[in-house]
């Protein structure tokens, strides 16, 4: 049975067009999946603390009470065999919500290691990921986009990297452009979601 992780980060919560899109989808395309939703937009995570920052170089301190929210989410994460997230852009990238997520999950020998090169290795096992991504630019590509590079490194900083991208823009234009990006959103995911699953 799938197992499938729904984390939204819009600050209009479940009511986000990316949320009620994922949960759609999931219903159509994976009924008998086990759904965990976590709404991050409505109700953020609070930043990283001194004490976090100093568990992580001090011996012992990753397992103690400043990573147990970080261990939970990791945990989480670690369960699910089908991830989406649903963002908006803000400001060409990540909201404070998801970025606060990624800090507690993105963690030192924990969620990814560094090698004898001093690169990172990701230290999950990858899983099917899916990041829908709403706008008010009704033109993807005339303005910068920082998310999705971010979003792609982060995510195989972990060892995640069969991920999909599905972009909602014009979400501020009126309902009919609203309901063709919905359209052609649901179309690539139905698809993909099949093919894959």
């Amino acid at each position: 049975m799938t197992r499938a992780l729904l984390l939204g980060f819009s600050p209009h919560g479940k009511a986000a067009q990316t949320f009620k899109l994922a949960r759609a989808l999931l219903r159509d395309l994976v009924p008998h999946a086990t759904v965990t939703e976590r709404d991050y937009g409505g109700q953020a995570l609070p930043p990283l603390t001194r004490e976090y920052a100093n568990a992580l170089t001090t011996a012992g301190g990753l397992s103690g009470k400043a990573t147990a929210l970080s261990e939970q989410l990791i945990v989480e994460l670690e369960a699910c065999d089908l991830l989406i997230l649903c963002t908006p852009v803000h400001n060409f990238t990540v909201p404070a919500a998801l970025k606060a997520w990624i800090d507690h999950v993105v963690r030192i020998q924990r969620s990814f290691t560094v090698n004898a090169q001093l690169a990172k290795v990701g230290l999950l096992e990858d899983r099917r990921t899916f990041v829908l991504v709403s706008s008010g630019n009704a033109r993807k590509g005339h303005e910068p986009d920082f998310l999705t590079p971010y979003m792609t490194a982060i995510l195989a900083t972990v060892g995640i990297e069969s991920v999909d991208f599905v972009y909602l823009p014009a979400m501020v234009r009126g309902e009919e452009a609203v309901n063709r990006a919905l359209e052609q959103a649901h179309r690539q995911l139905s698809l993909t979601i099949s093919s894959g699953l």
